[in-house]
């Protein structure tokens, strides 16, 4: 009688156990190629590299959810880039993404390390999805804006009649991502193929006087076609510091075919100039493959060193290497799962 008693309550309990359960997804890209790269810098400035993440970052990755009943759900993701090239990884452990929160109808909470508002703004308004030289992933870094931000607490409304709004705060406790406190918030509209966006973030790297950061973004998708464009700008304290930059871009497909093109121009106060053109291919193998090729060059004025970036690697020429023009052509393959 005890092990009948026993197993009706484990039958009993069977549902208690379901509804508990996470669902974990385990996810990745594998991106790589055989790139021609050239610094026009004086010298053996031509190179040919194996390198990883022109298209897509390569990447692993773990999110899940839990139903916490009554519309609530617990919400995880971790995200570790990887080189392929040499199998290293590409920053800490989890440096893309590891964050956990809470879903429900007020939309979603996060903590840990996640993108900026303006990154999700720029992120939807690249024609290049962040990926091929000449993508707009150029506008962040060191003296630009800011995509990461570590220590943070994050908040994204659920869509509202096709608006979203976006708010993040991260507390400077390291050198970097950010090193001090920022806050930022983000509007997006997204329907119907129209997306628009706008996002601002203060950022107290400094004792006195705060450093700005604005994205304005807009999309138009329709039929084949999807043209997109953006304005960036990272206004540090100081003369001379304010960074610019503006892409235009569209994407053509057709069939298993997908055919880009951007145009980008960047400046800054003291004068440095920098303006890029870039095309790429892709041919899909399947829902989860596809080769692809790119072409990027950067023409920088007699103050300029600006480079190119694609989703993981750049080109960028030395700080004394004013005027120089770099460019850079791939050959890759990249695999989803």
């Amino acid at each position: 009688m005890q092990y009948k008693a026993l197993a009706a309550a484990l039958i009993t309990s069977l549902p208690l156990f379901a509804h508990a359960q996470s669902n974990v997804t385990i996810y990745g890209v594998m991106d790589a190629a055989i790139a021609v790269e050239d610094t026009d810098a004086p010298g053996e400035s031509r190179r040919t590299v194996i390198n990883s993440g022109n298209q897509s970052s390569s990447r692993i990755g773990f999110r899940g959810t839990e139903d916490l009943g009554n519309g609530l759900k617990a919400i995880f993701n971790i995200e570790s880039g990887v080189r392929l090239d040499t199998g290293a990884a590409d920053t800490e452990l989890f440096g893309r993404r590891a964050v956990v929160g809470l879903q429900g109808a007020f939309g979603q909470v996060t903590v840990g390390r996640e993108y900026s508002p303006i990154a999700s703004v720029a992120a939807a308004t690249d024609a290049f999805g962040q990926g091929f030289y000449g993508s707009n992933l150029s506008s962040f870094g060191s003296g630009k804006l800011t995509r990461r931000l570590a220590n943070s607490v994050n908040y994204k409304s659920n869509s509202m009649s096709g608006f979203s709004v976006l708010a993040a705060y991260s507390a400077g406790e390291r050198t970097t991502d950010p090193s001090a406190d920022l806050w930022g918030v983000a509007v997006e509209y997204a329907n119907n193929g129209i997306y628009l966006g706008a996002g601002y973030h203060n950022y107290e790297r400094l004792a006195t006087g705060d450093d700005k950061e604005y994205a304005f973004g807009a999309g138009f998708k329709f039929g084949d076609f999807d043209l997109k464009g953006n304005y960036l700008v990272a206004d540090q304290t100081g003369n001379n510091n304010k960074f610019e930059q503006i892409n235009v871009g569209g994407v053509y497909t057709k069939g298993t075919n997908k055919f880009y093109a951007n145009v980008q121009r960047n400046e800054i106060d003291n004068g440095a100039k920098g303006n890029a053109w870039a095309v790429a291919y892709s041919y899909a193998l399947s829902k989860r493959t596809n080769v692809y090729t790119t072409y990027g060059t950067m023409r920088n004025n007699a103050r300029g060193v600006f480079g190119l970036t694609a989703s993981t690697p750049s080109i960028t020429p030395a700080a004394t290497a004013l005027g120089t023009d770099p460019s850079a052509f791939t050959l890759g393959i990249r695999h989803t799962f």
